[in-house]
């Protein structure tokens, strides 16, 4: 009995092993150089924004694309790009036949005003180390027809030389920022609706074919 427990215990090690070897993140300096795609399915573009004080109201976009043009022998001269598309917004507003509030926020001229500007542009301008796995990234937010810089707090998540699903070089990230709308001309509704959007960023990105 005792050897049954000995062998069913190496045995659980062996497969927790395994386990831990296939899920392995390797170090970013590691993987190759080139363009990394964005893979929406494991992405998200979520924002929140004080209402009255009382609350913070949370919304996401549903639509966007991002990549990274990677250099692993000098991270911080890689370059990020990204496109949101205002239409895609979603905030769970209930009684949608009877008030669509996503399309009045995605087409209203006071707000987002897709009709006129259908996109929502990132790009960086550098990106500082702050840590072994933390970034500064600067770049120039592009909304309304205004371009203005803002800074991302990066967390480099992970990365994997053969993701176990899509069997591609894929690496992870989470970034944060918050910006004032009103310097992009969306003033309604300000300070009642609060000027400060807090913007909160996932992304799995794959090496491209």
């Amino acid at each position: 009995m005792k050897s049954i427990k000995i062998i069913a215990f190496v045995s659980a090690l062996l497969l927790a092993s395994c386990v831990s070897w296939v899920f392995a993140k390797s170090p970013f300096n590691d993987m190759p150089e080139g363009t990394y795609e964005l893979d929406l399915s494991h992405a998200s573009v979520v924002w929140k924004v004080s209402h009255l004080g009382l609350s913070d109201y949370v919304a996401r976009f549903a639509n966007f694309d991002a990549s990274i043009d990677f250099d692993p022998n000098d991270i911080e001269n890689s370059k990020v790009s990204a496109t949101i598309d205002p239409m895609s917004i979603q905030t769970a507003y209930p009684n949608a036949e009877e008030k669509d509030f996503n399309n009045i926020l995605a087409t209203d001229k006071d707000w987002f005003n897709a009709g006129v500007f259908p996109a929502i542009t990132f790009e960086s301008t550098s990106i500082d180390m702050t840590g072994e796995n933390t970034a500064k990234m600067q770049g120039n937010l592009s909304f309304l027809g205004t371009s203005l810089p803002v800074t991302l707090d990066v967390i480099f998540n992970g990365a994997m030389q053969r993701q176990p699903f899509s069997g591609k070089p894929t690496m992870g990230f989470s970034a944060s920022t918050t910006i004032e709308r009103s310097k992009w001309g969306m003033t309604k509704y300000v300070p009642n609706i609060g000027d400060e959007v807090e913007v909160m960023i996932e992304g799995e990105f794959a090496l491209a074919d």
